[in-house]
């Protein structure tokens, strides 16, 4: 270990935009390369954060995996890549890739130590795919192999040892925040809201998640249309997979009378400048979340934030915003009229001590420092096997 860098293989899921994946890809350009040799596994596809982890000069292979389960080729093209990086660990990320990184473990010639990185609040099976609860409950099975199981909070922690998880070798190291990458800016504030026809009056209540049920837009969105008929100098800024206006199910929830003032952009990759453009940051997930990264990226843009109770959401916001129960759609518009009755200077005041907040306790840099320090022990654990 004396006389070369550390390597280390990422087994991932898939690299398209969502949590994990930037948590992966922040933790990588923030100085995880600096330390030690990485090589990211996708078992899907390159995706957006794959081009993007690319560009840092980090080697990315894509598995290419369709369906339930992997082939042939795939298993001796990962086989291939495991005996020729030589991984001193092996980091597992979700439920797919976790059982990914066991599998990996057993092709290396030398035994590699293995992690295990869990995004995810277990709160119900029943909320799940059939395919996902298996792939959970193989989770559970195999929860005491790994010689480090992360979780990314306190709740989800808790959850999964409720549901049976091994506590052995578990710890909690959550995500961190780019504040330099996600900063408010008069630049792209004003550029935003003229390229959507945005008043610069306007009080403008934003929205980032890929369209999935857990996410609960319709409950936002019912929210929202009470908002607007109420307050007519409001706009709505969404954003995320499949969030457009073509989406019919999203599409009936907004009268006629208001469509005009929401903005439903779908997929994009300058979410740091339409946050921005926005005075009111929204987080409206029923179940599943853990460490929400988009809570730190608004409040990092020194945006206040409403958000549902899931995860550690109250405790990254702390008292820098509003929590409400999950839906409860009364309980969430009340926290919404609250920051947007509210004096501009105190609602301003509020955005500036979110971003102190992120910037004292989730730092992108302190958990880089984390990662390293777990990883330096799991290779001081090797050394004496």
């Amino acid at each position: 270990m004396k006389n070369r860098t550390p390597k280390i293989i990422h087994m991932i899921s898939g690299l398209t935009t969502g949590g994990a994946e930037k948590a992966l890809y922040n933790l990588l350009k923030g100085g995880l390369e600096a330390s030690h040799r990485n090589h990211v596994i996708s078992l899907g596809g390159i995706g957006e954060i794959g081009s993007d982890i690319l560009q840092l000069g980090i080697p990315v292979t894509a598995l290419n995996i369709r369906g339930t389960l992997p082939s042939i080729s795939s298993l001796i093209k990962l086989r291939q890549v495991v005996r020729k990086v030589k991984p001193d660990i092996i980091q597992g990320w979700m439920y797919h890739g976790n059982l990914a990184a066991t599998l990996a473990r057993t092709m290396a010639r030398y035994r590699p130590m293995l992690a295990w990185n869990i995004h995810y609040s277990l709160y119900d099976l029943s909320y799940e795919k059939p395919m996902t609860r298996n792939v959970i409950r193989a989770n559970h099975y195999f929860s005491s192999t790994p010689d480090a199981l992360l979780y990314v909070s306190q709740r989800s922690r808790k959850l999964h040892e409720t549901f049976g998880f091994s506590s052995q070798k578990a710890l909690v190291i959550h995500n961190g925040f780019d504040v330099q990458q996600f900063s408010f800016t008069p630049k792209s504030h004003q550029r935003i809201r003229t390229a959507l026809g945005i008043p610069d009056n306007a009080c403008v209540i934003g929205h980032v998640a890929r369209l999935h049920p857990m996410k609960d837009h319709s409950m936002f969105l019912r929210a929202a249309v009470t908002i607007a008929l109420r307050y007519p100098d409001t706009h709505y800024l969404l954003c995320g997979k499949d969030v457009t206006l073509h989406n019919e199910s999203l599409r009936q929830i907004i009268p006629t009378e208001v469509l005009s003032r929401f903005h439903l952009l779908g997929e994009r990759s300058d979410v740091a400048d339409l946050m921005s453009a926005m005075d009111i940051f929204c987080l409206s997930s029923a179940w599943g979340e853990a460490f929400p990264i988009v809570l730190g990226e608004a409040m990092s843009n020194m945006v206040p934030c409403v958000a549902t109770d899931v995860g550690d959401s109250a405790l990254i916001i702390d008292d820098t915003g509003m929590i409400v129960s999950p839906g409860d759609e009364d309980a969430f518009i009340l926290g919404i009229e609250r920051l947007i009755t509210m004096p501009l200077k105190k609602r301003q005041a509020m955005g500036f001590n979110a971003r102190a907040r992120i910037e004292a306790c989730f730092s992108l840099g302190a958990i880089v420092e984390q990662y390293t320090a777990l990883y330096e022990k799991l290779l001081k654990e090797k050394s004496v096997e």
